[in-house]
């Protein structure tokens, strides 16, 4: 970390197709989306930078609403951090926005909560378009019961159930502020907001809503998964590559842009 008193501090947008790489996190040996990000913003800043993100993606999920933020002594204006980033990232990672923000805002510990999105292919035979930025399930699903379980899992629980064993978190309370299950077409979203989501929440969510879209359970057995607080229980981790970082909320006082749009894959039948 810079020790300079003239550090400026910035907020990037992030987007990215993550299909080709491991995740969000630096690791030895493996390109992810850290690696990239900082070594295109050390380029333009002259100097090595470090970034602090939202929210670690897994190996394969997109994001539309990443933020970041770090630290440099560069005096570098809006397009550099901008335009002349992106000139030095893969196709498939981009800035969307930045922002001069003060030293008490951080990308992760400022957030208060988090968007998720989920698509789901549904149709008898394979779209091979978009093979990796959506999950294909080719028996009919009902958005209609998908949504009424998952208003079973709305406000603060305990999430053991679907939470990864790998789950480094201190506690599997989190608190669930709407799940909506939508259907366009033969596109299915499921769109998630919770303070947090401890490690594969939203996936294992989304495993288990589609049991019950297709039958296999009743819509009451997502109360009982909830309850019973077994992983073992529920149902399989849906895929990563349906799986997207919508948007990031801050209080309004750091006057973020907004980034929950996103492009609309899903309405082409």
């Amino acid at each position: 970390m810079l020790k300079s008193s003239k550090f400026i501090k910035w907020a990037l947008g992030v987007r990215y197709d993550g299909s080709k790489y491991y995740g969000w996190q630096k690791q030895k040996a493996l390109h992810t989306i850290q690696e990239y990000l900082e070594n295109a913003l050390s380029v333009v800043a002259n100097h090595e930078v470090k970034v602090f993100c939202a929210g670690r993606t897994d190996a394969g999920v997109h994001s539309i609403g990443q933020v970041v933020h770090f630290e440099t002594i560069s005096k570098r204006n809006e397009s550099a951090w901008t335009r002349g980033v992106n000139a030095h990232l893969p196709h498939d990672i981009a800035v969307s926005w930045v922002k001069e923000v003060p030293n008490c805002f951080h990308a992760r510990f400022s957030a208060l909560a988090r968007r998720y999105l989920y698509i789901i292919y549904n149709k008898s035979l394979r779209c091979p378009l978009f093979n990796n930025c959506m999950m294909h399930f080719y028996p009919y699903l009902s958005e209609e019961k998908m949504y009424r379980a998952g208003q079973y899992l709305l406000g603060e629980n305990d999430f053991s159930t679907f939470r990864s064993s790998y789950c480094q978190s201190h506690t599997p309370w989190r608190k669930l502020i709407y799940l909506k299950v939508k259907r366009y077409g033969h596109y299915i979203t499921i769109d998630m907001k919770a303070n947090s989501f401890v490690h594969h929440m939203v996936r294992n969510i989304v495993g288990s809503l589609i049991e019950v879209g297709c039958g296999k359970h009743t819509e009451k057995w997502i109360s009982e998964l909830l309850i019973a607080k077994d992983r073992k229980l529920a149902g399989v981790k849906a895929q990563a590559q349906g799986l997207y970082l919508l948007s990031v909320d801050y209080p309004s006082h750091f006057a973020l842009p907004y980034s929950n749009n996103i492009e609309p894959l899903f309405l082409i039948n």
